[in-house]
């Protein structure tokens, strides 16, 4: 039942992502399009990459072989892709970032709480990357839990983010 929920709530943050970002923000330039098109991308590889510890804590906590089973080898296939993801997920980021700086910065200012809490997120996905390389050299359960507690901090402060009005 609890897979459900996780589902549902999955579906209704991409699509209220989708909306917010494309309905409910204007777009003045094709730079802010552009910067537009870079954060939707990055929310996709994000949400792939933070869904894998929920994958993860289904195949710890079900009863069911045929679910682990299952689930174990999508999430086997999943890692082989959670790096170059990340990666490609943090240089759309930044191309946002800078694009949304620049064009949207000079308008509202660069103290408005919408780019401060970009700013946040970056500082925290910059920590996540850290402990994920950490965490990649050698693996420890501090440098998991780490790993685990910046990333969900990131996924918070970057909602945040998202649903701020401008």
């Amino acid at each position: 039942m609890a897979y459900y929920v996780w589902l549902a709530v999955n579906s209704l943050l991409l699509i209220s992502s989708l909306l917010v970002i494309w309905v409910f923000r204007p777009h003045d330039s094709t730079t802010v399009l552009a910067g537009k098109w870079f954060a939707q991308f990055a929310i996709l590889v994000f949400f792939i990459n933070v869904n894998m510890y929920f994958i993860f804590l289904v195949i710890r906590k079900s009863k069911v072989r045929s679910v682990k089973v299952t689930l174990s080898k999508l999430a086997r296939s999943m890692m082989k892709a959670h790096i170059p993801f990340a990666l490609a997920g943090t240089s759309m980021i930044l191309f946002h970032g800078a694009i949304m700086a620049w064009k949207l910065g000079a308008t509202i200012g660069f103290i408005h709480p919408k780019i401060v809490t970009g700013y946040g997120s970056v500082c925290l996905l910059t920590i996540t990357l850290l402990a994920g390389f950490l965490r990649h050299r050698k693996a420890s359960r501090f440098r998991r839990k780490f790993h685990l507690i910046s990333a969900m901090l990131f996924a918070c402060l970057f909602l945040i983010h998202l649903f701020w009005p401008i």
